[in-house]
């Protein structure tokens, strides 16, 4: 048991773990102030556009009934396709899968630009082994020197 939870806390203090624990703050942080930029923000103008439209009240009633709004219709437990719901969560994930693009887009240009790039900082691969045995030939052949009777070139 000691063991264990030895092992348990070589793994929390790693900071792997630590770093992804963070990540995972900030993430739902951000994914609460975007939910907030398509709701109170971008949804409304579109929704006026569109005729007063509010797009997270939208939806298909699978009942029959008739209900005066989703909430009313979820309230009263009919089956119900809340296809507005979906394209509000559509717009959140398409701001933050960007917002997530530009941050490691921008990551990948900083580390270029300190040198950090793995890519760049590993050592090229050793030449395959016909071409090291042809440089060798070429090295002997420029190393040998020429035979009476022939011209050197």
């Amino acid at each position: 048991m000691r063991a264990l939870l030895r092992e348990f806390r070589e793994f929390a203090v790693k900071g792997n773990a630590v770093d992804l624990a963070v990540g995972i703050i900030i993430g739902a942080a951000f994914g609460k102030i975007v939910a907030s930029l398509v709701d109170d923000v971008i949804m409304p103008p579109i929704g006026l556009i569109l005729g007063q439209v509010d797009f997270s009240d939208l939806y298909i009633d699978l009942s029959g009934q008739d209900f005066v709004s989703l909430a009313a219709a979820r309230a009263a437990g009919a089956p119900v396709i809340a296809y507005g719901s979906f394209i509000n969560t559509l717009i959140n994930f398409a701001i933050v899968a960007f917002a997530v693009f530009m941050l490691v887009k921008q990551i990948n240009r900083l580390k270029r630009v300190a040198g950090m790039d793995e890519e760049a900082a590993a050592p090229p691969p050793p030449p395959a082994e016909d071409v090291v045995l042809l440089a060798e030939i070429r090295d002997i052949l420029a190393n040998k020197p020429t035979l009476p009777g022939r011209p050197a070139e």
